[in-house]
């Protein structure tokens, strides 16, 4: 069994940017990847709203960059996945997908959060050629384009109103006959000039050469009866939820009704002392890369004044 004074669990924003905090007060982190090196943000292509890259950088690069970071001040970051804890007693347990145990006296959660896909072959054939799960990331490499949002809540009606002033053109694929947003999101989404909702209608797939250049719909007509037709658009965007990747603590955590763990006030602290969340497992409003590492760094210091009182 290893002991490590301070745990971190997930590689994007947050657990990178906890690990250079971390590093650089001397608290000798250990940094497990987890499935994804370097979080959701890996997805995307480019990133154009993160401060101090103005011409816009690779995602991955930029991930790559924080890393290197981390790593300058000592961080000891593993490829690997924490399959299991055990947080009864302090200090507290792990095991890595490999059966390594390791006991921690502080843990830092990252583990970021999933963005729900519909389940399509087309939607991986296409990721980052055209299908996105985040508006506010990829919005604006559509301007004066033609876009689809997939869901019928709230999100996706932000997310649609966000793209309306970009964009040339936006449909709202929406499989029931009525919205679940908020009333006063319905109400701006419906007077919106350029957005057009595509009621009781379910996209069956994408198409394009070079990246997605339209996506077939069916539309439901009667219990028996379906229209099948193609719509051309350049992007294609999921609204349809996310899913922390929250399971294996939430026998011990404190979580919401979908699974995002809760903090304690406006900390980056949990209810079990030493145990603390930072990122979209703990975000379920925000989800953006300099909001998760601005919480890698809260939490980062937090966990530093906990471990001086051991």
């Amino acid at each position: 069994m290893e002991h490590v004074k301070l745990l971190i669990i997930g590689s994007g924003p947050a657990g990178y940017t906890a690990a250079i905090y971390a590093g650089r007060a001397n608290l000798q982190p250990v940094e497990y990847c987890g499935l994804q090196m370097g979080g959701q943000l890996t997805q995307t292509t480019e990133v154009e709203n993160f401060p101090g890259y103005p011409e816009g950088v690779d995602a991955n690069q930029m991930m790559m960059e924080i890393r290197q970071q981390a790593e300058r001040f000592g961080a000891d970051i593993r490829d690997g996945v924490i399959e299991r804890v055990d947080f009864s007693s302090r200090p507290y347990h792990l095991w890595t997908d490999e059966g390594h145990e390791l006991e921690a006296d502080a843990v830092i959660i990252a583990t970021g959060a999933s963005a729900k896909y519909l389940g399509l072959a087309d939607e991986e054939k296409y990721r980052g050629q055209g299908v996105s799960a985040c508006a506010t990331c990829d919005g604006f490499f559509y301007r004066k384009k033609v876009c689809a949002v997939v869901g019928g809540g709230d999100t996706a009606c932000e997310d649609a109103l966000y793209l309306s002033g970009l964009c040339k053109k936006v449909y709202l694929v929406v499989r029931k006959p009525f919205l679940r947003a908020s009333k006063v999101m319905q109400e701006r989404v419906m007077q919106a000039e350029n957005i057009e909702i595509l009621f009781e209608h379910n996209a069956t797939g994408l198409y394009g050469e070079n990246g997605v250049e339209g996506m077939h719909l069916v539309k439901r007509k009667g219990e028996a009866d379906e229209e099948h037709y193609d719509v051309a658009i350049d992007g294609f965007f999921l609204a349809i939820g996310h899913t922390p990747n929250s399971a294996i603590f939430r026998e011990w955590l404190d979580t919401d009704e979908i699974g995002y763990l809760k903090t304690v006030g406006q900390t980056q602290s949990t209810k079990l002392p030493g145990v603390f969340v930072a990122g979209d497992v703990c975000d379920p409003v925000y989800r953006q890369a300099i909001v998760a590492a601005g919480s890698g760094c809260k939490a980062a210091l937090e966990a530093e004044r906990y471990l001086q009182t051991l």
